[in-house]
């Protein structure tokens, strides 16, 4: 039985104004999300020009009780001395440098190797498998690692060198190492999976074996991705905090030796942080120095990182 011509007419109508209705709305909501992502675009250049300038406003106060050739040239950092105290960073800078150096020879290999085996040699399940569970690595709290470092990897090392103490630069460096190295491997194994397969199967269709084709050809020609991730891993070992202020120590030394106790650049600030200073002294004014110097180092790392990739990615 056939409806009435007038109430089939209505429901048209009604599904009309109803799709109108609903694209009104989609528009409107389209109308409204370009100004929240602004917001949000706002908000963090905000935070970040905050951070910048509560950073500068305090060390500029620092610099006001010493001088700028002091705490550049000086060779000693003793804040806390009874007489007069000695703001010469170099010390922390040397601490934080050896072990961003450990790391890095600890995390490369092991992060390029894994990007390698992941991207030329893993089937997909395996893929599926060791990825993620390499990347619960980065997932680990770091005051985790400073234990695991304090409790496990020095007693260990100091087995193998009887002169190592319990503080040192040689645990915090292997395990930020360890800490680091899924950075490597992950941002290293993209950047192998987006080469070309047909610069492999050229390679291979000259004869070259699967190892070769890994070495010279999907290396090179990920060259700025495997850079700027080593770029990137090294800033996030010379930011490190917890792991380093649990087994580095809190020694600032001005040498190269990896045994004895160290104190970095985050470690001091952590010290200072826990109520050491009172508020309004040199020494409170003193870790927005310190923390500006990591800044400026942490920024050079980031630019770098930028500007090797886009200088590489040019040539290919």
């Amino acid at each position: 039985m056939a409806l009435p011509e007038s109430s089939n007419s209505f429901s048209v109508q009604q599904m009309i104004q109803q799709k109108k209705q609903k694209k009104n709305k989609l528009i409107q909501t389209e109308k409204i999300v370009p100004f929240i992502l602004l917001l949000t675009a706002i908000v963090s250049v905000l935070t970040t020009v905050g951070i910048v300038v509560t950073l500068l406003a305090e060390t500029f106060t620092f610099f006001n009780h010493v001088s700028i050739k002091e705490f550049f040239t000086a060779q000693k950092w003793y804040p806390f001395s009874e007489t007069q105290g000695s703001f010469g960073i170099l010390p922390l800078i040397s601490g934080t440098l050896k072990v961003a150096f450990i790391a890095a020879i600890v995390a490369v290999p092991i992060g390029i190797a894994s990007a390698v085996f992941l991207s030329e040699y893993a089937t997909d399940r395996t893929r599926r498998i060791i990825k993620p569970i390499l990347e619960v690595l980065a997932g680990i709290p770091t005051i985790v690692y400073g234990f695991f470092a304090l409790t496990f990897v020095t007693p260990i090392l100091r087995d193998l060198i009887p002169s190592l103490e319990i503080f040192n630069a040689l645990s915090p460096g292997i395990v930020i190492g360890i800490m680091i190295t899924p950075m490597i491997a992950s941002l290293s194994e993209d950047a192998m999976t987006s080469v070309p397969k047909s610069m492999r199967e050229g390679a291979y269709a000259l004869g070259a074996t699967k190892l070769e084709v890994a070495i010279k050809i999907v290396i090179p020609a990920a060259v700025s991705g495997i850079i700027a991730s080593i770029v990137l891993a090294v800033s996030r070992a010379i930011g490190e905090t917890m792991i380093v202020a649990v087994a580095g120590g809190s020694t600032p030394n001005l040498s190269w030796d990896v045994t004895g106790s160290i104190q970095t650049m985050t470690a001091y600030i952590v010290q200072v942080s826990q109520g050491d200073a009172g508020y309004g002294t040199t020494i409170y004014y003193s870790i927005y120095a310190v923390g500006f110097t990591l800044f400026i180092f942490t920024l050079m790392m980031n630019l770098l990182a930028q500007f090797i990739s886009k200088r590489f990615r040019e040539e290919y």
